[in-house]
């Protein structure tokens, strides 16, 4: 699942530690998250989504296939 975490944690100026410290997981999760290579919870979603102040929807893009999922 694509997302935007990696560009608004930095543009926040925070590291992954502090972000992960933020919404209770760890550094590596964050890591994850960031590189494609774990979706969250639906409660990290949620998580990241308050802490960021957005919708889950502008933080994450559920592609299937190469497919936005409005198509």
């Amino acid at each position: 699942m694509k997302n935007d975490v990696r560009e608004r944690r930095e543009r926040a100026d925070l590291s992954q530690a502090n972000l992960a410290a933020a919404v209770g997981v760890t550094r590596q999760t964050i890591n994850a998250i960031e590189r494609d290579r774990y979706d969250p919870s639906i409660e990290l979603a949620f998580a990241l989504a308050r802490y960021f102040d957005c919708r889950i929807e502008d933080l994450f893009d559920p592609e299937l296939d190469g497919e936005s999922s409005d198509s």
